[in-house]
């Protein structure tokens, strides 16, 4: 990489000139971050090993020259290969949870996991009740932790396809400690799951519609084609979970599944069903809810 600009000495001087040139390269966000500011503060005090949440104390700090080249390096790959932050830094977060990530699977982004418990324990009851919880399409792991974590007394079963994405989640289950609650399992869907009753399936499916996946800004294109493409109307992964997941549900078990903006081409794909979608900020038509009875009288 090309040595920094000299010009660039304290924490605020690169933070306006990472700014600037964010918004000149008219980078895309949407992996952590919705804008140039918020994306280059993570980026800036990543690098320079400072707390995510402290920005202010450390403006008018001068950078030495090491911690300039590194700042500079960073900042070059994010503008000239435009790396999404979250595989720059190796690292994602929902709320307050750190999961590492890498290009073997898509950046953790999830509603489903602003919902986890307090919005389903109107429709599903008390959280101590969920005993079997399962994680469809799970990547790098994120939801099957948040719903170990949601539902204290569940033994969670997490599927992916990718055996590359397994390993990241088992990465980031041991991290957790979870490797006695969360049991990863390679399989494309419910396809090698043995019968059992889940009281809780979720699932965060490739809902891209296939027109869309031509068009993705190039930050998306970096993420795995297979956790993202949805088919013609983002649908084909979703009308084999509706379909089978009955039969592994338990009597008053629910199914959770998030399908971005998709809410006309579920309801037209399954005219039938009584979907109630969930009120999460940002995704009100997101994420839809169905309860086991739901799914049978649907057919």
């Amino acid at each position: 990489m090309s040595a920094p600009p000299p010009e660039l000495v304290t924490l605020r001087d690169w933070l306006r000139w990472a700014v600037s040139r964010f918004a000149e390269a008219r980078l895309t966000f949407g992996h952590g971050t919705t804008n140039a500011y918020d994306e280059a503060c993570y980026l800036l005090l990543h690098a320079l090993h400072l707390p995510l949440d402290r920005l202010e104390p450390f403006l008018d700090t001068r950078l030495t020259g090491a911690e300039r080249q590194a700042v500079a390096d960073l900042l070059a790959r994010r503008i000239e290969q435009r790396i999404p932050a979250a595989y720059l830094t190796r690292e994602a977060w929902l709320g307050d949870f750190r999961f590492y990530v890498d290009e073997r699977v898509i950046i953790p982004r999830s509603h489903i996991a602003e919902a986890l418990p307090d919005v389903l324990t109107p429709l599903l009851g008390d959280p101590a009740n969920v005993r079997e919880a399962l994680d469809l399409c799970t990547g790098s792991g994120c939801l099957a932790i948040l719903l170990a974590h949601a539902y204290p007394n569940a033994d969670v079963d997490a599927v992916d396809i990718s055996a590359d994405a397994l390993a990241v989640a088992q990465r980031n289950v041991s991290e957790y400690g979870l490797a006695d609650r969360i049991n990863l399992v390679r399989s494309d869907l419910f396809a090698n799951l043995p019968d059992k009753n889940y009281d809780l399936i979720i699932c965060n499916p490739p809902y891209v519609l296939a027109g869309a996946m031509e068009y993705l800004p190039q930050e998306y294109r970096h993420e795995p084609g297979i956790a993202l493409s949805g088919g013609d109307d983002g649908m084909d992964l979703v009308r084999t979970i509706v379909r089978d997941a009955p039969r592994f549900l338990a009597p008053d078990g629910a199914l959770v599944v998030e399908v971005g903006h998709n809410r006309m081409q579920a309801e037209a794909a399954f005219p039938r069903l009584p979907f109630t979608w969930l009120a999460v900020p940002g995704a009100e038509d997101g994420i839809f809810f169905l309860r086991r009875e739901e799914l049978i009288a649907g057919r």
